[in-house]
């Protein structure tokens, strides 16, 4: 068993922040001016798109950059706020703490705590924590001085971390500057290559959702692709796996490798968003598939409509969730240069992406070393 330090305290969340929750804003208090409001959604990055409030409200609701927030119901994380003024709405906490608590050594503190403040969540429909329950959370502290020396190894090895994944991010965006330079702009096609339909040219399907009032169904081994898991990104395997009884009584096709993968509707930025099987796999009914034909090159044209993400979007519709469909797909206008240029192209893909493949091996070592610094950290092991 961990013995703490002399000089560090156990105590209560209560005892050491102050934890204010946001306005129960209204939605036709919503509007296109005034100050955003923060919703877990945009905390989160499932949604970059925020309803804005212009009436007044009181100055504990307003948001500062670089304040601690956070979600308390349906997610729960500990957010560091990073833009503008804003105000904040119902199921977050806005921190403010004392002078003797260091904001960035609270803000990893919390981190560790997750799983504990998950246990203590309730609710059948949004999973939520009570305020007295969050306050009684007990927590280990050291005296200001070592929080500062956490705090500061902590972040240097968050940054790394982070670096690390926006080394991926360039290598996704340079696939896109080189695409942009061999082909143009698939959209606009300003090079006038050949276009054709995606329907003229492979065959376009989806899948299938076993009933979820059956558990067993989900206990098989025939990989089963969410919208969740596509995510502009190769998939290798698949978080859930279907029995062979759940595929055929929700009459789902097992797709080839090289298929590619539509997410036709989702919430937040999930809708339009694209993936390619790297393995034999089945998908719900929320997507859209593109299977491998000898018409073209499946890579090149997996990262042809990464830039028609924004077009797809702008043309779905539906009610309050705007869903594409099918038909869409088919009806896609896409450019077709000749097959030995696309190859050429995926041939360039397939080399940066190997690069990329080693990049996450290095992300996931900085990850576990990152997490094993947070548990000695707070555990007293890492500073005198």
């Amino acid at each position: 068993m961990n013995t703490l330090p002399n000089n560090w305290q156990v105590k209560s969340l209560g005892e050491v922040a102050k934890f204010i929750n946001g306005r129960a804003f209204k939605p036709e208090e919503w509007g296109n001016k005034g100050l955003p409001i923060i919703r877990i959604q945009n905390l989160t990055g499932f949604s970059d798109v925020f309803n804005y409030y212009d009436g007044d409200f009181e100055k504990k609701y307003l948001v500062k950059k670089n304040d601690i927030l956070i979600s308390w119901s349906a997610s729960l994380g500990v957010y560091v706020w990073d833009k503008d003024v804003a105000v904040l709405n119902q199921h977050i906490f806005k921190v403010e703490l004392g002078d003797n608590f260091d904001r960035v050594f609270f803000y990893y503190l919390i981190k560790t705590k997750i799983d504990e403040i998950v246990s203590h969540v309730h609710g059948s429909t949004m999973k939520h924590i009570t305020k007295d329950r969050f306050d009684n959370i007990k927590v280990k502290l050291p005296p200001l001085p070592i929080q500062k020396q956490i705090a500061e190894i902590l972040e240097k090895a968050d940054q790394a971390k982070q670096k690390r994944k926006e080394a991926n991010k360039l290598t996704d965006e340079f696939l896109q500057s080189v695409f942009i330079e061999m082909f143009g702009d698939p959209v606009k096609n300003p090079k006038g290559w050949e276009t054709k339909l995606i329907s003229e040219i492979a065959k376009v399907g989806t899948g299938g959702t076993p009933s979820r009032e059956k558990s067993e169904y989900f206990t098989g081994e025939i990989p089963w692709v969410k919208t969740t898991e596509v995510t502009n990104d190769r998939i290798f395997n698949t978080e859930e796996k279907i029995t062979k009884e759940a595929f055929e009584d929700s009459h789902c096709v097992i797709f080839p490798k090289g298929t590619i993968i539509i997410a036709l509707y989702g919430q937040g930025l999930t809708r339009g968003r694209t993936s390619i099987l790297e393995i034999e796999a089945c998908t719900n009914q929320a997507c859209g598939t593109i299977l491998p034909s000898k018409n073209f090159d499946s890579i090149f044209l997996w990262k042809q409509l990464l830039h028609f993400y924004n077009y797809l979007r702008s043309i779905s519709r539906g009610g309050n969730q705007p869903n594409l469909n099918l038909s869409f797909i088919k009806n896609l206008r896409i450019i077709i240069p000749p097959l030995s240029f696309q190859q050429q192209f995926s041939e360039i893909v397939n080399k940066t992406e190997s690069l990329k493949e080693k990049q996450k091996q290095s992300e996931q070592e900085l990850e576990n070393l990152f997490q094993s610094l947070m548990q000695k950290a707070f555990k007293g092991e890492l500073v005198a």
